[in-house]
């Protein structure tokens, strides 16, 4: 069969690089064409564009892009056509997912949805768009079949979530090699910093995060390099201090660090399940945070959060994103009585989410359902 998956930023090109890997199991004359980046790509299918071309953040950004916006909607619907596909797989990127989800439910191709659109934080009278246009859903939240079913009495089916999968396929580079490779100190503890993926959000968290390496000189801080970004892009960062640079290695970095600052999103999770303590901070456009704030219902801005509906992990968002703010809370999971406590809580995150296999459960369904 035919299989056309659109996702629109690396977290997608990610899940989606291993649902396309489940897919050509279940299905062994599998024809996959999508919207992703090269991990899709490398796992065997045929890329029309690039989530690089893709990559707005915010609401101004959004609103300055519509044209390219509108122009990647037309090429995406043309695109579809053309390859004729049995089933459509939607990864996240809910903004044009949803659109193309809306045109393509009445030409008559099967949608699919995995990685739900997270109404469940904001806009959640998009339910009515998803009852109509979509006739699978796969969820990755525990809480999320609940949402769906019990309150909007849309069915759906939980596979578990695909990080799992992730962090099973990646291939981990032992401490003294990944020490040694990237140039970092033997023995002093490693402090992860993890700025997202889009070169707004990093420009934005970076320059906070490093103004605390001159407090903590017993540790070294080091910035994960993000597959959708330039290691030239990083470099007037590297200047700014004493502070060491992994590209594309988030994964060992994580593996080896003692502690971490993370930008909200996926990321957090990620550090969760590596068990590594986190202070998560945001800091958004001045407006685009405004309007957000209007419209999201959320106690938490955190995966880990959410998910165990307390505060596990310390959440400095926009104005409390300072650098004394930084030092205290990074202070508390380094040297501080926080960091038994946010262990303790990751082993029942890690229970929550079930474990391995999401990715093939997925792909049984969609293989099934088309």
């Amino acid at each position: 069969m035919k299989y056309y998956i659109i996702a629109g930023e690396a977290s997608g090109d990610l899940h989606g690089s291993n649902l396309i890997k489940a897919l050509k199991k279940e299905d062994k004359n599998a024809e996959i064409r999508c919207w992703g980046g090269d991990l899709m790509q490398q796992a065997g299918a045929e890329l029309a564009k690039h989530y690089k071309e893709m990559a707005f953040m915010g609401f101004l950004e959004v609103i300055k892009n519509i044209p390219a916006i509108f122009k990647n909607i037309a090429f995406c619907k043309e695109d579809i056509q053309n390859f004729g596909p049995d089933a459509i797989i939607f990864i996240d990127f809910s903004g044009f997912n949803l659109r193309i989800a809306k045109w393509a439910k009445k030409k008559g191709y099967k949608t699919n949805y995995y990685i739900s659109p997270q109404i469940w934080a904001s806009r959640e009278g998009r339910i009515k768009k998803i009852k109509r246009d979509i006739d699978h859903m796969y969820v990755i939240l525990p809480f999320e079949k609940d949402f769906y079913e019990k309150k909007h009495g849309y069915p759906v089916h939980f596979v578990g979530h695909p990080l799992f999968d992730a962090m099973a396929n990646t291939s981990l580079i032992d401490e003294a090699t990944f020490r040694e490779e990237n140039g970092l100190d033997k023995e002093k503890p490693i402090i992860a910093l993890l700025p997202g993926s889009r070169k707004q959000e990093v420009q934005k968290m970076l320059d906070i995060m490093l103004s605390v390496t001159k407090d903590f000189p017993d540790y070294q801080f080091v910035i994960a390099g993000a597959p959708s970004l330039s290691d030239d892009f990083y470099s007037p960062f590297l200047k700014k201090g004493q502070v060491g640079f992994v590209s594309n290695r988030t994964y060992s970095l994580l593996k080896h660090s003692y502690a971490a600052l993370v930008t909200s999103g996926t990321a957090t999770l990620e550090t969760a399940l590596f068990e590594i303590p986190q202070v998560v901070c945001y800091k958004g456009n001045w407006i685009s945070y405004q309007i957000a704030k209007r419209i999201i219902t959320l106690d938490y801005i955190s995966l880990v959060n959410l998910i165990m509906d307390k505060e596990v992990v310390k959440e400095l968002i926009q104005n409390e994103l300072t650098s004394k703010n930084i030092k205290i809370e990074l202070s508390k999971i380094v040297e501080g009585s926080a960091r038994e406590r946010i262990l303790e809580d990751y082993k029942s995150l890690k229970k929550k989410l079930g474990g391995k296999g999401a990715s093939q459960l997925a792909a049984q369904l969609i293989v099934k359902n088309a």
